[in-house]
């Protein structure tokens, strides 16, 4: 059996560093050496602890990541990658691809982690920690081993923007709901998405992002009596929905198409008890029970 092949990929910065001798002189040499202890200096005293071994130790990890991940982002191809992150290196400053690299993590920290938000979200406080453990976690890097910040980046934008685009969804809705806007810091966007898709099966083109017991009994009856197109009903919805959210809007139909209990329940003998509890399920802090 042949041992797997390992690629060795360690940090942009090492790659760059090793093409020193051939392609800088001694003095950019020196003065890169010179920034990247500046570099680490700052890091140290704001990020780990410049008075100890270990702080320095772990803030030399995070520079070597933070630049790492600045060159990543300002190479022009992967084919001359090294040497043009030498020559951003010498050109343009350690210290210019250490801020483009904490600019990304910072633009990042910023995007939602989850479809849920709260008050919380917004303290500064809480804001600058997890910006400092965003910037841990990808940031690290161990000069002599494979580092993969940049993908794990990568990653992490995509999915942060794609549950951006549910909040941006939820908070469109919230903005439009049919009693007028729903005020409140603390949203729950997929329960909002859900509450909107469920109750436009009625028909009708109203949007429904907050409800309570009442209303809800008011929309079960409805759709028992008249037994409304719940596709006419998503088409009127969709219809009112900008370009930019309908997207989300029509994955979450698509899935409540296929498993939404409330409306496969709905037709049956189920009581109202048990709809309001599967009601719950999907919309959860955004349905208010309104009866002891």
């Amino acid at each position: 059996m042949l041992p797997a092949i390992v690629i060795e990929k360690p940090p942009r910065l090492i790659r760059a560093i090793r093409l020193l001798p051939v392609d800088a002189t001694p003095d950019e040499a020196a003065i890169l050496a010179d920034e990247l202890s500046g570099i680490t200096a700052m890091v140290a005293e704001k990020f780990t602890n410049d008075r100890t071994a270990e702080g320095i130790g772990r803030a030399l990890l995070l520079t070597v990541g933070g630049i790492s991940l600045g060159l990543e982002h300002l190479i022009q191809t992967e084919e001359e990658g090294d040497l043009d992150a030498l020559d951003i290196l010498i050109g343009e400053g350690a210290e210019h691809a250490f801020q483009a690299g904490f600019r990304l993590i910072r633009e990042l920290a910023a995007l939602p982690e989850d479809s849920l938000v709260s008050e919380y979200d917004l303290d500064p406080i809480y804001a600058q920690r997890r910006l400092k453990e965003l910037f841990v976690d990808i940031c690290t890097a161990d000069p002599g081993e494979t580092w993969s910040g940049y993908e794990r980046y990568l990653g992490q934008v995509r999915q942060r923007q794609e549950v951006q685009a549910v909040v941006k969804a939820a908070e469109w809705l919230r903005k439009h709901h049919y009693e007028g806007a729903v005020v409140d810091p603390d949203l729950n966007a997929e329960g909002v998405i859900a509450m909107a898709v469920i109750f436009a099966a009625e028909g009708g083109a109203r949007i429904t992002a907050r409800t309570g017991q009442r209303e809800f009994e008011r929309f079960v009856k409805a759709v028992r009596k008249h037994n409304p197109d719940f596709e006419a009903g998503w088409a009127e919805l969709m219809a009112r929905v900008p370009p930019a959210h309908q997207p989300v809007i029509a994955a979450r139909i698509a899935t409540y198409r296929a498993s939404c209990t409330v409306l496969q329940l709905i037709g049956t003998t189920a009581t109202m008890k048990q709809l309001f509890a599967e009601m719950e399920n999907y919309a959860g802090s955004e349905l208010d029970p309104e009866y002891p």
